[in-house]
């Protein structure tokens, strides 16, 4: 049985594999769960930010989260990334995901205008009001233009609108001052979206990671979660070492074309972002290419030693 207050470790967040045409690529997202499944994650995202969420339709979406659920099989839990403008749509692509049996929803607060503290803290707690699913706030604001302040997340915890936080501010000391915050709710879950920031945060309280690398390397990250456990923090180190280097290496190009490009490279799925972006062009993929041979990561198999 799914318990967010036991939620820790890490996550990937999912790529959405697609064909040319733009539509979604089920075999893809099939080969996508079994790779980072066999590399030891703890859970997926589907539909966050590296899943192209806000570039897909509705019924993208939900192809995208079905074959997600069918190829997890229950064996990891699976989060469904929300990122609607308007209060109505939120709460509809939540019951959607409660319905198709995701286990919690990770909600970016409204993009496009700007929003007050007390808006954000009232959108959430509209959204909380007979939601089917637990719900965790997604603080991404180089993509929302609104960042949840410390305080406001510490009060939509305690009363217990949310039950955790992702944080993909690169901002330390915002996660931080998250961490301190929320100390007293130990159940309350502090994940980094920042890769490189991973051993960082879990020195600091945090409770693992929701990464977009570990789609390409998902025993990488992991090796980083099981090293501090364990308190080999030289080992710890080097993983962390490595993945900074991946993390940079897949930062070329349009968000997230560089990670479908990996991908693609490794064969799990098609190069193509959803439209109107395109796919990394040929030099930068080229690079990538160079530099995934010489980490040994352009084959499946690879990535999980």
């Amino acid at each position: 049985m799914f318990e967010i207050a036991r939620l820790s470790g890490v996550l990937v967040a999912l790529a959405s594999p697609l064909h040319r045409d733009g539509t979604v690529d089920e075999h893809g997202v099939s080969r996508l769960v079994e790779h980072v499944i066999g590399g030891g994650v703890h859970g997926v995202l589907a539909l966050g930010s590296t899943g192209e969420t806000a570039s897909l339709d509705e019924s993208s979406r939900r192809k995208v989260l079905e074959a997600v659920l069918e190829a997890t099989a229950g064996r990891v839990p699976v989060l469904s990334g929300v990122a609607q403008a308007q209060l109505s749509s939120a709460k509809a692509e939540i019951e959607a995901s409660a319905r198709m049996g995701a286990d919690a929803a990770l909600v970016a607060p409204p993009f496009y205008y700007p929003m007050s503290q007390t808006g954000l803290a009232g959108f959430f707690r509209q959204l909380a009001e007979g939601a089917p699913l637990p719900l965790m706030l997604y603080n991404i604001p180089q993509f929302t233009k609104v960042v949840a302040e410390p305080a406001t997340v510490a009060a939509l915890a305690h009363e217990g609108i949310i039950k955790g936080v992702k944080d993909s501010s690169r901002d330390f000391e915002y996660f931080e001052a998250v961490c301190l915050a929320t100390r007293d709710i130990p159940e309350f879950r502090v994940f980094t979206g920042s890769d490189t920031m991973l051993l960082a945060s879990l020195a600091m309280g945090g409770a693992g990671t929701i990464c977009g690398a570990g789609n390409i390397a998902p025993a990488w990250v992991v090796r980083i979660y099981d090293a501090f456990v364990r308190g080999d923090l030289e080992d710890a180190r080097g993983a962390q070492d490595a993945l900074y280097r991946l993390v940079l290496a897949v930062r070329d190009g349009v968000f997230p074309s560089a990670i479908k490009a990996a991908l693609h490279l490794q064969g799990i799925c098609e190069p193509w972002t959803a439209p109107p972006a395109g796919r990394l062009d040929e030099r930068a993929e080229a690079r990538l290419r160079d530099q995934l041979a010489e980490w040994g990561l352009l084959t499946r198999a690879a990535s999980r030693h």
